[in-house]
């Protein structure tokens, strides 16, 4: 499975590096393509890495504006000409998408998908990883949105909330029939 996952490529500390790393090598070891944002820096090298290691594939889609911090040695580099051309090219490319810590840029190409998925036009499954906590507002709000009327569609259609590696990568391979 290609395996989209949105995340920062900030360096972060060992409560965000740790569980990416678990989830990279799950990735790797079950076979599975990373398909990322492309940079060779912070949690993104870290998942990259776990990935590469574990004998998983590596599809990178950079922007020509951080393609000096694009990973040498992917297994194949595409380079976006903007940031609306680069998540188009993410989501092509996937088979199911990892939402993982990050900032704006990762809470923007979340808020895609999703709302892709609420117009019907994906059916790609959606995990939201929420490692040490650090979605519970957000998920909070998307409980909000719900019950009081914005989302036409329940949550659990758009997105699964999972707190370990194991359970997100049970998740896509269960809804993808890979078990």
């Amino acid at each position: 499975m290609n395996i989209c996952v949105f995340l920062s490529a900030a360096e972060l500390d060992e409560r965000y590096t740790r569980p990416a790393r678990e989830f990279a090598e799950l990735l790797g070891k079950g076979g599975h393509t990373l398909v990322w944002g492309g940079s060779d820096v912070g949690l993104m090298k870290v998942v990259a890495d776990g990935v590469q290691e574990a004998g998983g594939r590596l599809v990178g889609v950079s922007v020509e504006f951080l393609s000096a911090k694009a990973r040498p040695g992917a297994d194949e580099m595409i380079v976006a000409r903007d940031l609306a051309e680069r998540k188009a090219l993410l989501l092509e490319h996937a088979d199911a998408v990892v939402i993982m810590v990050g900032g704006t840029g990762t809470l923007d190409e979340a808020t895609e998908i999703l709302e892709l998925k609420k117009h019907g036009h994906t059916d790609k499954p959606v995990v939201l990883l929420n490692t040490a906590g650090f979605y519970d507002g957000l998920k909070e709000q998307f409980l909000r949105m719900e019950a009081e009327g914005f989302l036409p569609v329940p949550l659990t259609d758009l997105v699964f909330f999972a707190e370990e590696a194991v359970g997100a990568l049970a998740y896509l391979e269960e809804s993808r029939g890979q078990q």
